[in-house]
């Protein structure tokens, strides 16, 4: 099972999208919402509230 580049949940196998930028790398998405904000909006994940990344650095915070 991979991780959402993004989200960071665990991504069930068959399930999510792949996503290969020219230059090789590899991202793995959970869903279309993931994969808009990472590739077309271009937001950070430490940036975002739903994201597990968000949530680490606020409970180190606190």
């Amino acid at each position: 099972m991979a991780d959402c580049s993004f989200c960071g949940i665990k991504i069930e196998v068959g399930t999510g999208k792949i996503y290969v930028k020219a230059d090789g790398r590899v991202f793995n998405f959970c869903s279309s919402k993931c994969e808009k904000n990472f590739v077309e909006l271009r937001r950070k994940p430490r940036n975002t509230r739903w994201t597990k990344e968000y949530q680490d650095i606020k409970k180190q915070q606190k």
